[in-house]
């Protein structure tokens, strides 16, 4: 079709209807009016017909779980539908968390359990890097450590705690022993998977630029290894608050699990869900600042954030 066909008001040779077309005739007439001004075809930017879709702040998206949950939970209370002798409401669990922290009970508390969360992290953190170093780098560490690592994780690190008491008495000592040893575990499994899951290329490579072993080691394998270690140190951090737990059942006379246990006792629903709130968010901090390590340590790192 030629261009006096398309336009309108210019009918086709051979008589036949005529054909209208009103993009390509206003076309033209740009073209037309911008040849005149000697510049090249004008175009106009298409602007989206709906309006810019206004997003849910991420923060309110995450809130509406746990209110939904407390309002409810407070509507079951007042409702009768939940006893208290069962479950205390939020409010109640509010007003006793306010005593605790007035009269300095939950603090006292509080910073008992993080002391032996810092023992037993040092303690047992220390022990799984080594053991992990020892056994992921070297052939003969890892026929010598490894065998017996993966034998002793497989027992239940719970069920020790009868053999910790009859060692280590029933004083701290059992307590910091447990945290440890669940910490140790979680870091040596995943610095060891680290370790052994760095590219034998990068290896290769550091090896032919002249790389002693030990500067392999810093610059090649451990920067690998990395981002398993702070792996295995969440890991560890949610297993100490575990082990804290069953751990401060043993004959404690301080901390949140004596709380917890003197609660048990008085049937007090409320301090016990005040305890386990604030392990919680102890974890919650741990967490958040394992976190911020990572973000710092592994900044080299691109990662999928989500769509």
């Amino acid at each position: 079709m030629t261009l006096d066909q398309a336009v309108p008001g210019h009918a086709p040779p051979d008589g036949s209807a005529e054909v209208a077309r009103p993009s390509l005739s206003k076309g033209v007439k740009v073209g037309a009016a911008s040849a005149s001004r000697g510049g090249g075809p004008e175009l106009d930017r298409v602007v989206p017909v709906s309006g810019r879709r206004r997003s849910v702040p991420r923060w309110l998206r995450r809130a509406v779980g746990p209110v939904a949950l407390l309002v409810l939970w407070q509507v079951f209370s007042a409702s009768g539908a939940l006893e208290e002798d069962i479950l205390a409401s939020p409010g109640t669990i509010a007003a006793t968390a306010g005593d605790l922290l007035s009269d300095g009970t939950l603090p006292s508390a509080m910073l008992v359990s993080l002391q032996r969360v810092a023992v037993g992290l040092l303690l047992g953190g220390v022990t799984g890097v080594v053991l992990a170093l020892a056994s992921g780098l070297s052939r003969l560490g890892e026929d010598l450590v490894d065998a017996t690592v993966q034998m002793l994780r497989s027992i239940p690190w719970v069920g020790v705690i009868p053999l910790f008491i009859i060692w280590l008495g029933i004083g701290e000592a059992p307590k910091i022993a447990l945290i440890s040893l669940g910490v140790a575990f979680h870091l040596y499994l995943n610095v060891y998977a680290g370790i052994r899951g760095v590219d034998a290329q990068l290896v290769e490579a550091g090896t032919s630029l002249g790389l002693s072993r030990w500067g392999l080691i810093r610059h090649v394998v451990l920067p690998g290894a990395l981002p398993g270690a702070m792996t295995g140190l969440r890991y560890s951090l949610a297993t100490a608050w575990l082990a804290l737990v069953f751990g401060e059942q043993v004959n404690a006379d301080d901390g949140l699990g004596f709380l917890m246990n003197q609660a048990r006792e008085f049937f007090r629903t409320d301090v016990i869900v005040v305890c386990l709130v604030v392990y919680a968010i102890l974890g919650l901090i741990a967490d958040f600042l394992v976190r911020t390590l990572e973000r710092l340590l592994l900044q080299w790192r691109p990662t999928f954030t989500g769509q």
